[in-house]
């Protein structure tokens, strides 16, 4: 798409939606020619992308219960953000996820079996990441953008006018690592576009607890925009991610991305979320569902959303298919590869490592020593 000239917030807003929790469009003179090129059938690719992560994620959280994973943290619930913000990328801008990100994962092309690979625990990451442009998932909360603003310094300097996005919950933006990352991206103008899912929990502990204003609002404090936006709604987070690529791409700087939204799910396989949130609350942002927002916008429009619902179901099976199929695929590890990648070049200190553990792994016997 040509975008809009030029890329400014106008003036401030409580937060941007443009499908209602019925369905119904809303209009919005400044973020809709951000979408202006999305069209119905456009809308329903996006549904159908939101459908089919949905029962990967399902799937996943099946496979975890049935002990093939160690665990998985689900996105249930968090689609829309997803979906809209990786639909407005580039294949050469660069993504830095956390862990709950496999929508993007799957957006990027990352196979099945390297989506599972670490939380089967059968590798220490799941795939190259300059194959996908997409960096493995990272566990330390925050690090990543930092990393994220790293590579946009450097794409600055190449003189390419990608961008990089760095994904991030709620609870992230108490971390330093945070807030170091926007400090160094305001101070270098730096390409990047950081994109916060405040989906209201942070494990056990609510978005109020450390936060008493809405996240998008700390960007003042650090000298960009801050835009909040529905998380639940797939056009809105689409156009919101847009204006902040593009501005990131002309050279002004980075844009703070707070998608309000919702873990439906636990935190991980290992959270019981019944401890620390009320049945009330689930019902209500149940209520608020992006996939079926999705679907009354469609219908209101005249879209043949029975159809659609069918395309995307069987899309949807297929996709589960293949990832409980990845499952038999994945190996064991040969105890002596978790050193392969420690370094890009060898070194002595950890080639001591590498054989005090074999002459260990040998006291068990030669058949267990080349496992």
């Amino acid at each position: 798409m040509t975008p809009p000239e030029p890329a400014v917030l106008t003036k401030p807003r409580q937060m941007l939606q443009l499908i209602g929790e019925r369905g119904e469009r809303l209009a919005d003179p400044e973020f809709d020619p951000w979408v202006a090129d999305v069209d119905l059938d456009q809308l329903a690719a996006l549904y159908r992308d939101m459908a089919v992560i949905r029962r990967i994620d399902t799937e996943a959280t099946a496979l975890q219960r049935q002990g093939e994973l160690g665990l998985w943290p689900p996105l249930a619930g968090q689609e829309a953000a997803q979906i809209g913000s990786g639909r407005a990328l580039r294949d050469d801008d660069f993504v830095f996820t956390s862990y709950r990100e496999h929508a993007l994962a799957w957006l990027r092309g990352v196979e099945p079996a390297e989506l599972l690979a670490v939380w089967r625990g059968t590798q220490a990451s799941g795939w190259n990441p300059f194959e996908h442009h997409l960096a493995v998932p990272q566990i330390i909360i925050g690090a990543q953008s930092l990393h994220a603003v790293g590579y946009a310094m450097g794409l600055t300097w190449d003189g390419s006018d990608a961008a990089a996005i760095a994904y991030f919950g709620d609870g992230a933006t108490s971390e330093g690592d945070v807030n170091e990352a926007l400090v160094f991206a305001a101070s270098f103008d730096a390409p990047v576009v950081f994109f916060c899912q405040n989906n209201q929990w942070a494990i056990s502990e609510p978005v109020g607890l450390q936060s008493k204003q809405p996240l998008a609002r700390r960007a003042d404090g650090f000298g960009m925009p801050g835009v909040r936006v529905d998380g639940n709604d797939v056009l809105a987070v689409m156009a919101a991610t847009r204006f902040a690529l593009d501005r990131a791409r002309r050279g002004d700087g980075p844009t703070l991305i707070e998608a309000v939204t919702y873990r439906m799910g636990p935190h991980t396989t290992a959270d019981d979320p019944s401890r620390y949130r009320t049945d009330d609350e689930l019902g209500a942002w149940r209520s608020r569902d992006p996939l079926a927002r999705v679907l009354s916008a469609l219908e209101a429009a005249g879209h043949d959303v029975e159809a659609l619902q069918t395309e995307a179901g069987s899309a949807a099976d297929r996709a589960a298919a293949d990832l409980r199929a990845a499952i038999t695929t994945l190996p064991d590890p040969e105890p002596l590869t978790v050193f392969d990648h420690v370094y890009a070049e060898p070194n002595s200190h950890l080639e001591r490592q590498r054989d005090r553990y074999g002459r260990y792994l040998a006291m068990y016997g030669e058949e267990e020593a080349g496992r």
